[in-house]
C-alpha cells in the first residue's frame, strides 16, 4: 500500500466524534438568535423605522435614504454586540456558490482615532467587481461596475464576526447576474398571476406566496481519504474506482442508525442552522453508504432558497471541525445512488389556503382543481425548459441512472387524482366537487380524497410528483442553487394561470356562470394532460422511452442540447412577457451555462488523464515488474516447470500490458478531442463537444478499475471505493 494511502487510512481509523460547542438548550430557545428578524427589529428600531421596514417587506414599499439610515444603525447595535467587526453583502453570482467581501466598521473619527460606522448607504448597496464573475458577455473586462442591492425579505445574519446582508446582484446597465433578482422576479408574477384566479372564489385574496421546501442530500467522507483522492479535490467526484464488495446491496444503510460522528456533525449543523433562522426538521441515512440529508420546515421560496445555499456553506465549514469533508456532487461513486436537491414546490394565500389542497365546499374544491390542473399543463407546455432549469455537468451523471427520475419530465398523480381527472371529463360542468366522507350521498359528484398525502403509493421514478398538498420536483440536483429550478418553474406556471384566465373571462363574458366557465376552460386542458404528460408508471422501464416519445415529450439527454430550450422563441416570450428575464440575459446566461459544462468537463478530463498516466500506469506497472521477476526467478529455479508454474503471473502480466495499451491509447484520443474542443470559439459547439468528451470517460475508466481488481493492494496509489464508502 502506498504510504499516502496508509497515512490517510490510518488517520481515518483515529478519527472520533467533536463536541459541538454551543450550549446545549432547547433549539427554541437560540432559533434565530444570528438574524435580525422581526423580535430584533421591534427592539433595536424606534416605532417609524420599524413599521417603514415592515411596510417594505410585507408590500414592496420603497425604503428612503433616512430610514435605511435607522435600519442600519439599529442593525450596527445588535450586530457589535455579538461581536461583529465587519460586514458583507452576501449574493449569489451565476457560480453556484455564494460571495461575499467583508468590510470593516471602522472609520477614521478625525480627530486621530477610529469609530465603528454602519450607514444605510452600506446596508443598501455596494459595488462588488462584476467584470470576474460569469456574465455571458454583459460585462466586458474592462466594464467592471455592478452592484448588490439589500434584499429586505431575507434577514440579515451574522457569520463568525461579520454582518451578512442578503443581496441581488446586477450590471451596472441593469441586468441581473445572480439567481435571486430573476427569483424575486418570478415570485411576484406568479403572485400577480394568480391573485386574480383566486379572487373568483375569495375575493379577500389580495397575494400568493410561492412556498419551498427542499431535501438536501449529501456525502460525507474522512478528510484524510479525500486529500489523498486528486480526482475529489478537483471534480467533487471519483472518475475511477472499482466498486466495493459491499455497498447499497443489502438496503442497510437507508434510515439505519448514524454513526456517531456523522451525528454529532449532524447536531453541530442543525444547531448553527437554527441560529440563523432555519427550521432544520429531518436528518437520516440515505440509501449509498455514506450518504445522508437534511430537510427543514417548508417556507417561503425566497427565504428557503437563501437558507438552502446558507446551509450548503455551514455544512461544509462544519465538516472539517468534525473530520469529514461534505461532497455534494451529483454522482460521486459510481455503481451507488447519487444525491439530488427535492423541492417541494406549493402556492398558499395570504388568507392562509394551500392551493394545492382541497377546499372546505365544492368551490374550494375547485379553486384546488383549477391551480392543479393549470400547474400541470405548465409543465405540459414547457417540460423540455423545465428540465433545462436542472441541466449541468454534474447532474447528468445522476438522470436516468435507475436511481433518480430519468432525463424525462413527466409528472405523478397517483391512482386517486388520475381517476377525478377521468371523471372530471364525464360530468356536467355544474357538478359539485365534494370531499369524500363529507355527504351523505354521492350520486353525480366528484368525491376528492379527504386525506391526500397518504392516499396513493409514492413514485420515486417520476420527476414531477403530486404528493398531498405540493408537487416534488425530484430532478434538482444536490449542488445546484434552487433558485435556478424555482425561477423557470414560477414563470411557467404563471403564464399559464395568465392564460387560463382570460378564457374563463372569456367564458364569463359570454354569460357563463362562474363553476360551469371554470370547469369548461378546463376541461380541454385536463384531456391534454392526461394524453401527454401524467404518467404513473415505472420511468426506470425502457418501454417509457417509447412511449414518452410517442406522447411527445422530450427524451433529450445530452446537456448542451437541454441548455439551448432557454433561448427558444416560446421560452424567451415567456420570460419577457412576465418580466423575469430579457432576450438578452437569456443568451448571456446559456453562455454561463455553456462555457460551464465546458470547463467542468475539461477540468475532469484533464485529471482523468494525468492520474491515468502518472499514477495508475506507473503502478500496475511496477507490479507487473515485480511478477516479472518473480517468472525470472522461477525459471531459474524450475527450468523445465516454469511455465506451468509462472502461468498465472503470466496471465496477470498480460492483462497489465493490454489494460496499460487501452488506457495509454484511450487517454492520447481523449487529449487530440481536447485540442480540437479548445480550438472552438462558439460556446455551445465548444460543451457540444465536450458532452463527447464527457462520454469517452467511461472507456478510459473500465480498464482502470480492471487493473485495480488484479494489481497488488499494497501498491495501489489511492484509497478505494471499500475504505471511501465508510465511516470509521
Amino acid at each position: 500500500m502506498s504510504k499516502l494511502r496508509f497515512d490517510a487510512i490510518e488517520q481515518a481509523c483515529k478519527k472520533h466524534a467533536v463536541e459541538v460547542d454551543v450550549p446545549q438548550a432547547r433549539p427554541s430557545e437560540y432559533f434565530g438568535e444570528l438574524i435580525f428578524n422581526r423580535e430584533k427589529m421591534q427592539k433595536y428600531l424606534d416605532s417609524k423605522t420599524l413599521k417603514a421596514l415592515l411596510d417594505c417587506i410585507d408590500n414592496g414599499a420603497h425604503l428612503d435614504r433616512n430610514i435605511a439610515d435607522g435600519v442600519a444603525a439599529g442593525m450596527k447595535q445588535w450586530a457589535m454586540e455579538h461581536g461583529v467587526t465587519h460586514c458583507c453583502h452576501w449574493f449569489q453570482p451565476l457560480t453556484e456558490t455564494t460571495a461575499e467581501k467583508h468590510d470593516s466598521f471602522m472609520e477614521y473619527d478625525w480627530k486621530g482615532g477610529m469609530i465603528e460606522e454602519f450607514e444605510g448607504k452600506s446596508l443598501v448597496q455596494q459595488e462588488p467587481d462584476a467584470s470576474s464573475f460569469p456574465s455571458g458577455g454583459i460585462r466586458a473586462t474592462f466594464e467592471a461596475r455592478g452592484y448588490t442591492a439589500w434584499d429586505p425579505t431575507s434577514p440579515v445574519f451574522i457569520m463568525d464576526d461579520c454582518l451578512c446582508i442578503p443581496t441581488v446582484f446586477i450590471s451596472y446597465t441593469g441586468e441581473s447576474l445572480d439567481y435571486k433578482a430573476p427569483l424575486k422576479k418570478s415570485i411576484k408574477a406568479v403572485s400577480d398571476a394568480a391573485v386574480p384566479i383566486c379572487q373568483l372564489f375569495d375575493p379577500s385574496v389580495t397575494k400568493v406566496q410561492v412556498n419551498l421546501g427542499w431535501e438536501q442530500e449529501y456525502f460525507l467522507v474522512d478528510d484524510n481519504l479525500y486529500a489523498a483522492r486528486p480526482d475529489l479535490i478537483a471534480t467533487g467526484r471519483t472518475l475511477m474506482g472499482h466498486a466495493s464488495s459491499k455497498n447499497q446491496q443489502m438496503d442497510d444503510h437507508y434510515f439505519g442508525q448514524i454513526p456517531s460522528r456523522v451525528q454529532a456533525f449532524m447536531k453541530d449543523v442543525e444547531i448553527q442552522g437554527h441560529r440563523l433562522g432555519i427550521p432544520m426538521k429531518t436528518r437520516h441515512n440515505e440509501v449509498a453508504p455514506n450518504q445522508f440529508e437534511f430537510a427543514p420546515i417548508f417556507g417561503e421560496c425566497n427565504l428557503a432558497a437563501d437558507q438552502n445555499m446558507l446551509i450548503m456553506g455551514v455544512m461544509k465549514k462544519i465538516a472539517r471541525k468534525h473530520g469529514f469533508r461534505v461532497l455534494l456532487h451529483e454522482k460521486p461513486f459510481e455503481g451507488i445512488n447519487g444525491s439530488g436537491k427535492h423541492n417541494n414546490w406549493s402556492l398558499s394565500t395570504n388568507t392562509g389556503v394551500i392551493l394545492y389542497a382541497p377546499g372546505k365546499d365544492p368551490m374550494g374544491n375547485l379553486q384546488f382543481v383549477t391551480f392543479f390542473v393549470n400547474t400541470l399543463e405548465a409543465v405540459r407546455r414547457h417540460g423540455s425548459l423545465l428540465k433545462a432549469s436542472i441541466a449541468s455537468a454534474t447532474n447528468a451523471h445522476r438522470l436516468g441512472a435507475n436511481e433518480a427520475p430519468p432525463a424525462i419530465i413527466s409528472a405523478f398523480l397517483g391512482k386517486a387524482m388520475t381517476d377525478v381527472l377521468h371523471k372530471l371529463l364525464t360530468v356536467p360542468d355544474d357538478t359539485d366537487i365534494v370531499i369524500a366522507g363529507k355527504h351523505s350521498y354521492s350520486l353525480g359528484l366528484i368525491e376528492l380524497p379527504e386525506i391526500f398525502i397518504d392516499n396513493t403509493d409514492r413514485n420515486r421514478t417520476s420527476p414531477f410528483a403530486f404528493t398531498g398538498n405540493r408537487f416534488e420536483f425530484r430532478a434538482v440536483g444536490s449542488r445546484a442553487n434552487c433558485s435556478q429550478s424555482m425561477t423557470t418553474l414560477n414563470t411557467m406556471v404563471a403564464e399559464q394561470l395568465l392564460d387560463f384566465k382570460v378564457d374563463v373571462d372569456k367564458e364569463i363574458a359570454a354569460g357563463t356562470p362562474l363553476k360551469q366557465a371554470v370547469m369548461k376552460t378546463l376541461k380541454p386542458i385536463i384531456a391534454r394532460i392526461i394524453d401527454t404528460v401524467c404518467f404513473d408508471g415505472n420511468g426506470y422501464a425502457p418501454e417509457w422511452q417509447k412511449e414518452a416519445q410517442k406522447r411527445g415529450l422530450d427524451i433529450e439527454r445530452c446537456v448542451p442540447k437541454m441548455i439551448l430550450e432557454n433561448v427558444k422563441p416560446a421560452s424567451v416570450e415567456m420570460f419577457e412577457r412576465l418580466g423575469v428575464f430579457t432576450k438578452a440575459e437569456l443568451h448571456a446566461r446559456n453562455e454561463v451555462k455553456f462555457e460551464t459544462y465546458a470547463k467542468l468537463v475539461q477540468i475532469e478530463a484533464r485529471v482523468l488523464g494525468d492520474l491515468a498516466i502518472n499514477h495508475i500506469m506507473p503502478a500496475a506497472t511496477n507490479y507487473q515488474s515485480t511478477l516479472l521477476k518473480n517468472v525470472g526467478m522461477m525459471k531459474s529455479l524450475f527450468p523445465t516447470e516454469w511455465t506451468e508454474l509462472s502461468a498465472p503471473e503470466i496471465a496477470i502480466i498480460k492483462k497489465i500490458s493490454a489494460y496499460n495499451s487501452e488506457i495509454k491509447d484511450k487517454v492520447d484520443a481523449m487529449v487530440e478531442k481536447r485540442k480540437i474542443a479548445n480550438r472552438i470559439e462558439d460556446p455551445y459547439e465548444k460543451a457540444l463537444a465536450y458532452s463527447e468528451i464527457a462520454d469517452s470517460f467511461f472507456g478510459i475508466r473500465k480498464p482502470i478499475d480492471k487493473l485495480e481488481e488484479i494489481v497488488d493492494d499494497n501498491i495501489w496509489p489511492m484509497p478505494k471505493y471499500r475504505e471511501l464508502l465508510w465511516i470509521r
